[in-house]
């Protein structure tokens, strides 16, 4: 079985020797991802702002490895204030809603910075049909 590492071009990715995102088989993962933008800075003063940041990037790494959306079967989720929950899912439910993987969300005391308010995982499978019992 073959296994891919993808990078997301992050600097710390190579600094400390992870990969974003893993691909092994039909099996995806994507490493926690907070809102931090290639210059370094973060992207958004809320938690709405920060997971769709986070969601966009996950689509497009997604896209590397031949998988979408409908792909997803869990999503992990560590915020900094459980009062900023529902921004959050209101984010998760714009890329999410209709195809239903697991959710978790969790509070955390804090983040790599201050700023970040939000640190997202993802977990996808490639060729399983979405179906609602």
């Amino acid at each position: 079985m073959q296994r891919i590492n993808y990078s997301s071009g992050a600097k710390l990715e190579d600094l400390a020797g992870y990969s974003r995102m893993v691909k092994i088989g039909d099996r995806i993962c994507i490493a926690g991802t907070t809102a931090v933008q290639p210059d370094g800075e973060v992207f958004g003063t809320t938690a709405y702002e920060q997971a769709k940041y986070i969601f966009v990037k996950f689509i497009e790494l997604l896209k590397r490895a031949d998988a979408e959306a409908k792909d997803v079967y869990k999503v992990k989720v560590y915020v900094t204030d459980m009062g900023q929950a529902q921004e959050v899912a209101k984010a998760y439910s714009e890329f999410f809603k209709e195809f239903r993987p697991l959710f978790t969300m969790v509070e955390t005391p804090k983040l790599n910075r201050p700023s970040q308010l939000v640190e997202i995982e993802l977990e996808a499978m490639l060729g399983c049909e979405v179906v609602a019992e």
